[in-house]
Order: C-alpha cells, then structure tokens, then sequence
C-alpha cells in the first residue's frame, strides 16, 4: 500500500470503532501552529504565553480576557477564530461529527480553508485503503478547487491553484516568475493528465496536487467520482447506493436532484422547474449521474423507487466549486435512517 495525502493529518488522529476520526490533542495542536497566530521573535509577552500553554495542553480553556491584552489584536481576532473551531472539534469528538454538524446549524463562523482541510482529512480516512490513482485524484474535486479545459471535445480538470501557480512561474517557481518578468520567452507547462496507464505517478507526487484528469463522459475519471461519491454518503450514513455517469436526464418523473455545487444546482433547479436556460448554462454542466438506493427502505418513502439526479457544473470562470456537504444535508433519507 503507497502513502499518499500526507498533508491530510491522518497521522494526527485515532479511528474510533465506527471508522469515524477521533480529534486529539496534536489535531488541535497542528491548527494552533498555523502562521496566523504562530508567534514570531516580535510578538508580545503575552502571545508567548498563551501559545506555550496551548502546546503544553491544546485543550486549555482561554477567554477574552486572556487575549485582551495582547499587543497585536489581528492575532487576538485570529485566536478567536481558530479557539472557536477548537471549541468546536472538541464538542462534537469526532472529525466526521463536527463536520456534519457546521450545516446543521450556522452557530459558528468557520474559514473555508478549514472546512476544505477537514474534508481532505475525512476523505484521507475514507480511501485509506484505496489502490487506485485515478479514484484518490477524482477524490480531490471534494476539497480543491479545479479548472476545467475545454479544447476540441476533451474535457481536463487539474487543481486552480496549480494551474494559477504555473501560469506565473511556467513551472520554474520563483526562476520562472523573475523570467516571466523579464519578458523571456517560457516553454509550455503542461500537466501529466493521470490514467490507468500512468497512474503509478500518483503516488510519489499525491501531495503536490500536479496531476490533471481527464473528465469526459466515456473515460474513468467521471466513474472514479461517482465511486468517492458512493463511499462518501455510506462512510457518513451508513446507507449504500449506486451512482453511475449518464449524458442526460431522462425522467418523466422527475423528482429529486442534488446538485453538486452551486452553479450545478441553479442550472438542475431551472431544469427541473422547466425554466429556459442558455445554450452557454447547459454546457456548464460537466457530469450528470443517477443515483438508486440499494436498500430502497432508507428513502423517504415518497420517494422510493425513484432515482436521485445529481450534477456537477462549472462556474462561469471555468471553475468547479464543489461542495460535498450538499450530498448530505440534500440526500432523501427516511427519518431515523
């Protein structure tokens, strides 16, 4: 089995009896290290208190008036906002828990990053054991953003901030930018799009993010999505389904849909509402999948029989957006399952 995701923090957790991710005490520590509130040779008296009580005991309570007089108050703000998704953590137990319960109830304001981190963390548990490259590289549309290329048929996601990194640098890093701005001419930087034939590459470069994947409708990259999708919803509620990539909705009866993100939902609630739509709207939409019930019981029972419609679509600027946490607060679960 290849290591892979080493960022995601897995080292940093326990796995309770449920498969779900214990939080413990180095989780905290590793978002108590953070730059933002990390102290530097310049920081008062007080923040170097308060962060070596924090690395001695991560659980230690603090109120405001521990950090009313730090000198710095963007850093006292700063640790509010990091104690209060600690707060969090700890009261929920588990990664997985306090992870549902942020779309249960708006009671706290977390940075998105956050939320992105904890979704790579869970995922990282989820495909522990996963051999296939292809599947761990459809797995990151849950927590990076991605760029979509659309040339002559071919559809290639790979990660924004690689894309966005590249095209300052043309790959050279801080060379290529100083090149750049000199005018000199750069190569062309293109990414290695991952498949089953190359997929060995994976594993040495999981971490960097690097890798683009070819998402059109006939080859393994949409299939690879739908399975992440399938251990997603059972790992969270312990109900299995079957997802498969289909080029269009064809339902006279069509009753759920959930989209994957939110372009994905406008375009599906226009469709389904039978809204007119532009030509340039439709073609936003990169995959369409039917999900069924194993178990049809699970379902709401106005609903059992019938598929469930998911989509996944770019923004206009070419991006996917996605968020996983519609999955679960959208999913047309029988009460009590």
């Amino acid at each position: 089995m290849w290591p892979f995701w080493k960022s995601a923090g897995y080292h940093l957790v326990e796995r309770e009896g449920n498969g779900w991710l214990r939080v413990t005490p180095d989780l905290v520590r590793a978002y108590l290290t953070r730059p933002e509130i990390h102290p530097v040779e310049e920081s008062c008296e007080v923040e170097h208190r308060l962060f070596e009580q924090l690395m001695t005991d991560p659980f230690t309570e603090v109120s405001d008036k521990d950090l009313a007089p730090m000198v710095d108050q963007d850093t006292a703000d700063n640790y509010r906002v990091v104690l209060g998704f600690r707060d969090h953590l700890l009261k929920h137990k588990t990664v997985e828990a306090a992870y549902a319960a942020l779309f249960k109830a708006q009671t706290i304001s977390v940075p998105p990053v956050f939320i992105d981190q904890l979704v790579h963390l869970i995922l990282r548990n989820i495909l522990r054991n996963c051999q296939d490259p292809v599947r761990l590289r459809a797995a990151e549309l849950f927590f990076r953003e991605q760029m979509v290329s659309l040339n002559e048929g071919t559809v290639t996601i790979a990660d924004a901030e690689i894309v966005e990194m590249m095209s300052e640098t043309g790959g050279l890093g801080g060379l290529g930018a100083l090149l750049m701005e000199a005018g000199t001419p750069m190569r062309e930087v293109a990414l290695d799009v991952i498949g089953e034939e190359n997929g060995e590459i994976y594993w040495d470069r999981s971490d960097r993010f690097d890798t683009a994947l070819d998402f059109r409708f006939t080859q393994p990259g949409p299939d690879a999505f739908a399975r992440v999708l399938e251990d997603w919803i059972r790992h969270f509620t312990g109900v299995d389904v079957r997802i498969q990539p289909v080029q269009k909705i064809r339902d006279e009866q069509w009753s759920w849909h959930i989209g994957l993100d939110a372009d994905a939902t406008a375009i599906l609630n226009a469709l389904y509402n039978e809204e007119g739509i532009s030509e340039a709207d439709n073609m936003r939409i990169l995959c369409l999948f039917r999900m069924d019930f194993e178990n049809r019981t699970y379902m709401r029972s106005d609903l059992r029989g019938k598929p469930v419609w998911l989509g996944l679509a770019m923004s206009r600027d070419n991006k996917i957006r996605m968020k996983p946490q519609n999955l679960l607060v959208n999913l047309p679960l029988a009460s009590g399952s």
